[in-house]
Order: structure tokens, then C-alpha cells, then sequence
């Protein structure tokens, strides 16, 4: 990418709270630039808290020009309507990044928490903990949200280093061969 830094821009979505985490890579490692949440929640009617959404996500994507948007995947709960306003909530955060044309990828909630914690059933206490003690966070005020969404854009960092599933290894020295950036 022209010796620029990759941004990634990590969502949690949420009709009540939605958490957003900036990521860069710098010389192969994620370096977290900024994390907060939107909170369309402050709004009664759903339809207000949308345009809240959008708004923000437009003025997010425009301020930071991340060149891809990580976001979280809803997963099926009980309450179906609760998933429908979720989804509606995730489609006009997709959509802000759209307007830029800015690529998106979901992730299930699993694989988010399975990269950062390791464990795919980590609760979000967890997932703040393990990117404090990784990332040398200190005074790591932020809300929950906030860093399941740095969570996401880490996610997305981890899963593009993976080598392809069709390529083949003969053994640890052609691996190292084929990938030399991810062994030191």
C-alpha cells in the first residue's frame, strides 16, 4: 500500500450503544489510534436513532478514511425483533462506508473474541483485558463497546495474515519460505 499505514475502522454495532476502534498497521502490527462509542440509544423513536447512526458513521468514515470497515456480524438471539433493529442499525453503519467506497468485512462475535482472547466464548470484561495487557494500555477508560470494536479492526488484521487455506506446506522450512513476514 505505497509504505502507507493500513486503517482499519472496527464497529460493535448497537441501537443503543455502538462502539468504533481505529486501527493502523505500521511495520506489520496494529497500532490503536482512537476508540469511543456513538449512543443512538439517547433517542426514543428507532428511526431517529438510524439517522444518528448514519450521521455519525458518515462523519467517522469521512474524518478517518479508513480503507476497510471491520464490522461485527449480529448473531440470532431469541428476540427476533431485537435482531431486526440490530441488522437495520449494522445496514446504515455498512452503508456510511459504502458512500466512501470503502470495502466492508463481518465477523461473527466467536471469531472476534477467538483472535484476541483465544477463547471464543470471552466476555467483553475479557476482551478489554487481553488488548489492555497486549496493547499496553494504560488508563483504558473507554466503554465496552468501544473496545469490542478496536476487538473487530483487530480481528480483521489477524485474519488477513492467515496463509491461505490452499497453499501447501511440505514442512516448517517451506512455510517459513513462503511466508518470511510472519516468523521472526
Amino acid at each position: 500500500m505505497n509504505g502507507k499505514p493500513l486503517k482499519i475502522l472496527g464497529i460493535d454495532p448497537g441501537t443503543t450503544v455502538t462502539g468504533y476502534g481505529l486501527v493502523e498497521v505500521r511495520n506489520n502490527k496494529p497500532v490503536i489510534i482512537n476508540m469511543g462509542t456513538l449512543v443512538p440509544g439517547k433517542y426514543s423513536d428507532h428511526y431517529q436513532r438510524l439517522q444518528y447512526l448514519h450521521e455519525r458513521a458518515l462523519h467517522l468514515v469521512d474524518e478517518y478514511r479508513p480503507d476497510v470497515m471491520a464490522i461485527e456480524a449480529p448473531f440470532y438471539g431469541k428476540n427476533v425483533q431485537s435482531m431486526l433493529k440490530l441488522g437495520r442499525g449494522q445496514g446504515v453503519l455498512m452503508a456510511a462506508a459504502l458512500h466512501f467506497s470503502v470495502p466492508i468485512h463481518e465477523y461473527a462475535p466467536l471469531l472476534v473474541k477467538q483472535a484476541i482472547t483465544g477463547m471464543g466464548r470471552a466476555s467483553k470484561e475479557q476482551v478489554k483485558y487481553f488488548l489492555q495487557k497486549v496493547y499496553n494500555l494504560t488508563d483504558l477508560d473507554q466503554a465496552l463497546d468501544a473496545t469490542d470494536a478496536v476487538a473487530v479492526a483487530i480481528c480483521h488484521f489477524i485474519q488477513q495474515g492467515k496463509p491461505q487455506k490452499n497453499k501447501e506446506y511440505k514442512n516448517w522450512g517451506d512455510f517459513i519460505k513462503k511466508n518470511p513476514g510472519r516468523v521472526k
